[in-house]
């Protein structure tokens, strides 16, 4: 789907605050209530806009402990690929997981309440994986930038 300006103009403030009303958002993007409406709706068909949600502050929620942690995989093979990742989506401390082009295959992010927790994770997920040849973990020290906004145009 191509963007618009007005599609861009609703979108950068549904990012900005998600719990806007139709009418305020409308408003925002110079448009009627109903056409705004009507646009929100296309850009939900087209998986433009995936989903709505609360972000939380994972601090004040006891999961503080941000582990990034980089897997390299014995093959390659898409039965392989197909069991590692299943096994991920069943970690529910594991808040994101790429496959990577580089040194590593994937790179998990993990959210833990402290390292003891972490340690945790590790002995009873992580270490159960299929096919892991290597595991490199990182500790962030500190959250320099923190975003789920896509930027747009």
């Amino acid at each position: 789907m191509k963007l618009d300006a007005t599609d861009i103009r609703l979108l950068r403030a549904l990012q900005e605050d998600g719990r806007m009303s139709n009418a305020a958002l409308a408003e925002r993007a110079h448009l009627s209530a109903s056409a705004c409406h009507r646009r929100l709706r296309q850009l939900e068909m087209a998986g433009v806009i995936s989903g709505y949600g609360v972000r939380l502050n994972a601090r004040a929620v006891g999961r503080g402990t941000i582990v990034f942690v980089e897997i390299t995989l014995q093959a390659q093979s898409q039965d392989l690929l197909d069991q590692f990742e299943a096994g991920v989506a069943r970690i529910p401390d594991v808040v994101e997981c790429h496959l990577m082009a580089g040194s590593a295959d994937y790179l998990l992010k993990i959210l833990a309440e402290n390292s003891d927790d972490f340690a945790r994770i590790h002995r009873q997920h992580l270490s159960r994986l299929p096919g892991v040849a290597q595991m490199h973990s990182s500790f962030a020290l500190r959250t320099v930038a923190d975003g789920n906004v896509v930027p747009l145009g």
